[in-house]
């Protein structure tokens, strides 16, 4: 239930509409939960269905315009008790990863190039992500929601990090693996 808690969070950093909050969405809370403009349209109908936000008084359009939303205190004390929940971590699920270890009994053939593209990839979204972090986070900034909004960009910044090193390290592995066999499709020897 992870979606209508981002949607509380960013109605709650700044009342908006929905075409508002689906921009401030792609811009920010969707780098690490992702959501369509349908979904937060349909959660924003939820919400306001629940009394945890409401459309703004002064807000009540015609047909065309837009409707901006607030968080009422309901939809707060959600969203504290929420944040305050304990969750355990998420078990990784990877694609990438289970085709690296497939290819290990069928062959690597086009996962070299794959990993390349992940490579550009992840080198893309870590040098947008510092570009994020130098231009809203400067050394002065330190006020404390604004270092907890920093702490959510750190994380992005050293997954990125990790990704753009093991995909390195995984690149010069398969530099140094030996050509398959002329009749490959069947490992050479049994591994773990």
């Amino acid at each position: 239930m992870s979606l209508p808690h981002a949607i509380l969070t960013a109605l709650l950093e700044k009342p908006s509409s929905g075409l508002e909050l689906t921009r401030r969405f792609d811009k920010s809370i969707g780098y690490f939960w992702s959501a369509t403009h349908q979904q937060i349209y349909r959660e924003l109908g939820k919400l306001e269905g629940e009394g945890l936000i409401r459309a703004l008084p002064n807000a009540q359009p015609s047909r065309g315009q837009k409707k901006s939303y607030e968080v009422l205190p309901a939809g707060r004390a959600e969203l504290a008790r929420w944040a305050a929940a304990g969750q355990d971590p998420k078990p990784l699920r990877d694609t990438l990863l289970l085709r690296l270890r497939a290819s290990a009994v069928v062959g690597t053939a086009g996962l070299e190039a794959d990993l390349r593209r992940h490579l550009e990839l992840h080198q893309r979204q870590l040098a947008e992500y510092e570009g994020i972090e130098k231009r809203d986070f400067p050394p002065d900034r330190d006020a404390p929601e604004d270092r907890l909004r920093h702490l959510v960009l750190r994380a992005g910044i050293d997954l990125e990090t990790f990704w753009t090193q093991w995909l390195t390290h995984a690149l010069t592995e398969f530099a140094q693996l030996p050509p398959p066999p002329a009749d490959s499709g069947q490992p050479e020897a049994d591994h773990p």
